[in-house]
């Protein structure tokens, strides 16, 4: 039989009070997850990336990385990062092919329509109607998307680009055809590096891959380009965070560049600030669930991270904590200093110092 717990035992554990939330229908969003902080599950975690979010914005020396996967340009996230990247709320983002090629899409002046999941898909497919799930689109218009990829990418320089210096052209023109709106004009407007390392999987490739039919000497893509760049910018920022709506390809490119720079300058030890918005579960071995107490045991994260996991769907979360921060983080970001970056030539610039183009930042053969 076990013996009675003391009161000083008990103390340790029931400190703080869960606070019952009350309806306030004029509270704005800033203060609906102030009070979310004392509720329980994914509120209170969703509460808490609004605070590390916070302390990311005050850190001096942090650049922060923003992973986009999912279909959330087709779901109409797409002005919310582009306002984070205006504001820079984000200094480089990582994203899906998908979500720069729908972004393109309606930068282009064309749109997304409301559908149902129930829909009969032959007779989308006889329309040439494409759904994502309860969204639709004119294939139409892709066709001519992919069309105006492939010409604009045949008036580029017939050599191999990073994804990041191909989508910070890609962003130029856009925003010169159509002042629009957007993550690629945002990108390109603030000079803040955009990285697509899955590129070839999406729309955009295959505009890339009409180029090149259409002459061999375009459309090539160097994606070793971009790991190479995206780690030489963790050496000379070491300092980092991660924030990642829905996994996938972003999520590990992000934590690779810390791995990879970490073991190319010993010491720069993983993000210090993480914070993930995520549907997937871990217990099947993919990384869009894993935890990031386990992205510590790669060396991903660092051992004294400051981080959280909020699982749901982004559409639900995001919304609510970026107009949050929109408030919260309104004195932070006027005051933040971020990193300075050039990015019109074949070399990334960072703080006013090229990176390295084929290796990496200050580093010897290895091999030898």
């Amino acid at each position: 039989m076990s013996k009675p717990s003391t009161s000083s035992d008990k103390s340790r554990f029931l400190d703080v009070p869960i606070e019952p939330f009350e309806i306030a229908p004029d509270a704005p969003a800033e203060e609906l997850l102030r009070r979310m902080e004392r509720i329980s599950f994914q509120g209170r975690n969703l509460a808490t990336a609004h605070r590390i979010w916070q302390r990311m914005l005050a850190d001096d020396e942090v650049v922060i990385f923003l992973g986009v996967a999912g279909a959330l340009t087709a779901g109409g996230l797409r002005l919310a990062i582009a306002r984070l990247i205006r504001d820079r709320a984000v200094d480089c983002v990582v994203s899906t092919g998908a979500n720069l090629y729908h972004d393109l899409h309606e930068t282009r002046g064309r749109r997304h329509f409301v559908g149902s999941h129930r829909a009969d898909d032959r007779a989308l497919q006889a329309a040439r109607i494409d759904r994502v799930y309860d969204t639709y689109v004119d294939e139409d218009e892709f066709v001519d998307n992919d069309n105006w990829i492939a010409a604009f990418s045949a008036e580029l320089e017939a050599r191999p680009y990073t994804t990041r210096e191909y989508l910070h052209q890609l962003g130029r023109r856009l925003w010169s055809d159509t002042g629009g709106d957007g993550i690629l004009t945002a990108a390109y407007r603030a000079a803040v590096p955009l990285f697509c390392p899955a590129i070839a999987d999406s729309s955009i490739g295959m505009g890339l891959a009409q180029a090149r039919h259409a002459d061999p000497r375009h459309g090539h893509i160097d994606v070793v380009g971009d790991v190479i760049e995206s780690t030489n910018l963790v050496i000379r920022r070491p300092r980092t965070a991660s924030i990642v709506l829905g996994g996938g390809t972003p999520k590990n490119f992000i934590n690779q560049a810390s791995v990879q720079a970490d073991f190319c300058r010993p010491g720069a030890g993983g993000h210090r600030y993480a914070l993930q918005i995520i549907t997937d579960a871990p217990h099947f071995g993919g990384a869009s669930g894993s935890t990031l107490d386990e992205a510590q045991s790669w060396g991903k994260l660092a051992v004294d991270a400051d981080q959280v996991t909020v699982h749901a769907d982004a559409t639900l979360a995001f919304p609510l904590l970026t107009s949050a921060l929109a408030a919260s983080g309104r004195e932070l970001l006027a005051a933040r200093r971020p990193a300075a970056f050039a990015l019109g030539g074949r070399a990334l610039v960072i703080d006013g110092a090229p990176v390295p183009v084929e290796g990496f930042d200050g580093l010897g053969d290895r091999s030898q």
